[in-house]
């Protein structure tokens, strides 16, 4: 019987700027009673990267460009919050009064820019996605291994909307030391068919699941630990977030918008 266990930190304390996740992370799971070991996968929500990594802007600060006034006419958003938007956006997929979609600076198609103020202390703070989740995946996984001894995965989700569905999904927006897919291409089924295209975006999956147990509110664990995933998932330290990204060819949404 194929099982998993799914750990969400608790009592993890709010982070300023500056922190050490990694020792944050290493800490309370000691104080949890949770083991780190060798396999786990460490999902982490990218607002607390965020926090550390001093991307939190006060919105009144943010002098709006010219560029800025007739996308915010348009969306109805204030032009400040337009600038912050085109300072982390790299083209603009569509600006109407219902959504502003862009293609931000990391490649991640997303609302806003993926920016936002919710658990964000500070009347008009927000908070920037991580300039390279990638980036900040891979340390925060060489200094667990540093502080335990032991090879671990590490995912940062943040939440989206999907084309043509009601809700949110937590997606990985950044990852380390994890194959994203687990392709069962060229594999048979169970009456011996090839499988042609499924390729399954694992660390989305694993990041989905993860936040069942974050939640979105004021639940204050933005950690979850997995285990268990040894014999699923390829453990590697090659791929990045860009393995993820489609082009404008292969977008089967490309005409919708």
């Amino acid at each position: 019987m194929k099982t998993f266990t799914a750990i969400a930190l608790d009592n993890f304390p709010l982070v300023k700027s500056g922190d050490d996740i990694a020792q944050l992370i290493v800490d309370i799971a000691t104080k949890n009673g949770v083991k780190i070991e060798e396999g786990d996968i460490v999902v982490i929500a990218q607002k607390i990267f965020s926090k550390a990594e001093k991307r939190v802007v006060k919105l009144r600060d943010i002098i709006p460009s010219e560029e800025v006034y007739e996308i915010a006419e348009k969306t109805g958003k204030s032009p400040k919050f337009v600038e912050l938007v085109f300072r982390e956006t790299e083209k603009v997929v569509k600006a109407s009064p219902e959504i502003l979609l862009v293609k931000d600076k990391r490649g991640l198609i997303c609302i806003n820019a993926g920016i936002d103020k919710s658990n964000v202390e500070g009347e008009g703070n927000f908070a920037l996605l991580p300039e390279n989740p990638d980036k900040s995946a891979e340390e925060c996984r060489v200094k667990i291994k540093k502080l335990t001894g032991k090879n671990v995965a590490v995912i940062v989700c943040d939440t989206y909307s999907r084309p043509f569905r009601r809700g949110q999904v937590n997606f990985a927006i950044g990852f380390a030391g994890i194959n994203p897919f687990k392709d069962y291409r060229g594999k048979e089924d169970l009456f011996g068919k090839i499988l042609k295209v499924k390729n399954v975006a694992i660390v989305d999956e694993i990041a989905a699941a993860a936040e069942i147990l974050m939640g979105q509110g004021k639940e204050a664990t933005p950690v979850v630990i997995f285990k268990g995933l040894n014999n699923i998932v390829e453990f590697c330290e090659k791929h990045g977030i860009n393995d993820l990204q489609i082009s404008r060819e292969e977008d089967l949404f490309r005409d919708a918008l």
